[in-house]
């Protein structure tokens, strides 16, 4: 049995790789054993590849109000509206190890409204979903709902920039057909 392919676009080698993305690739693989489908997927255009992940890297990545597992919580809910199998599995993995729970990611990706999350993580995600699909009714009331629960406005700014974003990514995953490592199903569960 032939494996399916991880992407309906050509996957560079990654010898055929310039250095950056290779070292960076190389480092990923290093550190979790195998290499993410995306970074393969994302390779195929270099430029973009260096751009998606220096955003990707400055919006999950940095300090702030929001916890590396609420970043990863707004990723699956988001994902999870956007049909995006790639991104819910991926990132339900990160959710799981980064909130030290085995059954978030799912409660996350089912239905958010329903899982054992904090009220304010609830309203951050109905934020998130907001962004999603209606965007252009966003108003300084949600900003001001927000705050009151206790985010800042550089949080609430974060909130938005990553549903954005992964709204983003879950297109460009969803196009090309990218396919979840089989290593992520099992991830943060044990």
């Amino acid at each position: 049995m032939t494996a399916a392919p991880i992407s309906r676009y050509p996957v560079p080698r990654l010898s055929d790789l310039p250095e950056d993305i290779r070292a960076r690739i190389e480092k990923v693989q290093e550190k979790s054993g195998f290499i993410p489908n995306v970074f393969l997927m994302l390779a195929y255009r270099p430029e973009e590849f260096r751009a998606f992940m220096a955003y990707h890297d400055t919006l999950m990545d940095k300090p702030g109000g929001l916890s590396k597992a609420e970043r990863e919580m707004i990723v699956v809910a988001v994902s999870s509206h956007n049909q995006c199998q790639y991104c819910v599995i991926a990132h339900g993995a990160i959710l799981r190890i980064r909130a030290k729970n085995p059954l978030i990611a799912d409660q996350v990706a089912a239905n958010f409204r329903k899982a054992d999350i904090t009220p304010k993580q609830k309203a951050m995600l109905e934020f998130a979903l907001k962004v999603t699909q209606r965007a252009n009714e966003v108003e300084e009331a949600d900003s001001a709902a927000l705050r009151d629960l206790g985010f800042s406005d550089d949080d609430i700014w974060d909130i938005a920039a990553i549903a954005a974003f992964f709204g983003m990514s879950n297109r460009m995953a969803n196009i090309t057909s990218l396919r979840p490592n089989d290593e992520f199903y099992s991830m943060g569960r044990g």
